[in-house]
């Protein structure tokens, strides 16, 4: 073989050799190899360094694992459980369990009359936080928002937009005086008497003389939602409010408007000793109302005849005329509040609204089912 063709077979050879062919080792690595051999032989390494742990080591710790699990295990099964029951127990309640009110899914509008009272619900403590916690309402609308008017339609000689300023009227009534917080606050309703026609003298004498000087005969109740601020305080800016209104033609070239509206009002004492409980007192009222045509009828444009007014009350004191609602508590108070004679009448719902209530009449004061 000539010399071009041995230096062509070596080079071919050489491009041949694949990566993983053995390599002699370096000078560092056979002497990292012979002081292992030399410590291993000297028993200076652990048993097991070059396979791993050895059975016996292992099976040892997995009893370590296993008796850990065993005492950890059920006391954190049992915290996992009572967190699933009850999330609102974590602080600063990570899941937003504690705000009920939010998660809870609000009632659709009331169309027609109820057939039956509420369901039960789950007999929880209304607080600060949580003041219609327990209580149907929960899910009712807030304030304004759950007086809704129907979709106006002409009645009689009356045009479809005289019927729905009837209705914007009468619903500007029912917040007037059954939300609105100076009237709440048991300040003068000046708002809802200025919308009242005038030239019924006699409803306005009553309410202007119950408002200055309330007794049994002259009971600003029987309009207006009011309680002491020297006592009590509302809780929050929320009053809870279900119902409906209605219309149609009336007697008078009129239309008449039909509500009925139950409200809820969470109230707390004002005197810081017993400042956290919550009490609830239940407001129903029926109203009609008539509005005539002015074409045909001496009235006052603009204002609103009240035809019928009934109002049931739950949860405030009995025979106590002083023009204000006194909701009783499970504990004293610091404040001096009324109590009146204790309740004689039937046990009732107060968020019962299948009741006509054109059918109490002067019924005794009664005791209520729930608040």
């Amino acid at each position: 073989m000539s010399d071009e063709e041995w230096a062509k077979f070596v080079q071919d050879s050489a491009r041949g050799i694949p990566d993983s062919a053995p390599k002699e080792p370096s000078a560092r690595a056979r002497m990292v190899t012979e002081r292992l051999r030399q410590q291993e032989a000297r028993g200076e390494l652990p048993e097991g360094w070059r396979s791993g742990p050895s059975l016996r080591e292992t099976q040892r710790r997995a009893t370590r694992k296993r008796r850990l699990w065993a005492i950890l295990g059920l006391p954190v099964a049992a915290l996992l459980a009572v967190v699933a029951m009850r999330p609102s127990l974590l602080p600063g309640d990570p899941f937003g369990a504690g705000d009920a009110e939010a998660a809870v899914s609000p009632l659709p509008a009331e169309t027609a009359a109820p057939t039956a009272a509420p369901g039960a619900v789950d007999p929880q403590t209304p607080t600060l936080e949580r003041p219609f916690a327990g209580s149907p309402a929960l899910r009712w609308a807030d304030g304004a928002a759950g007086i809704v008017v129907p979709e106006a339609t002409a009645v009689g000689t009356l045009s479809k937009a005289q019927v729905e300023k009837a209705l914007q009227q009468s619903r500007k009534l029912l917040i007037d005086a059954n939300l609105d917080p100076a009237t709440l606050r048991g300040e003068r309703p000046a708002a809802a008497l200025a919308a009242l026609e005038p030239r019924q003298k006699d409803l306005l004498t009553l309410l202007n003389t119950a408002l200055s000087k309330p007794d049994r005969k002259h009971d600003p109740l029987s309009m207006f939602s009011r309680f002491d601020p020297r006592r009590l305080r509302l809780v929050g800016d929320v009053v809870k409010t279900r119902g409906r209104m209605t219309f149609k033609a009336g007697e008078h070239a009129s239309v008449v408007v039909h509500a009925d509206y139950t409200f809820v009002y969470p109230v707390a004492r004002v005197d810081e000793s017993a400042s956290t409980e919550v009490a609830r007192t239940i407001v129903r009222r029926a109203l009609d109302l008539e509005f005539s045509d002015p074409r045909k009828y001496v009235v006052t444009p603009g204002r609103i005849t009240v035809v019928r007014y009934d109002r049931d009350i739950g949860n405030s004191a009995c025979d106590v005329y002083d023009g204000f609602l006194h909701p009783r508590f499970s504990t004293a108070g610091a404040t001096d509040e009324p109590t009146g004679a204790p309740p004689s009448g039937p046990t009732a719902d107060p968020y019962d609204r299948s009741r006509d209530l054109s059918e109490n009449g002067e019924k005794a004061c009664g005791v209520v089912s729930r608040t």
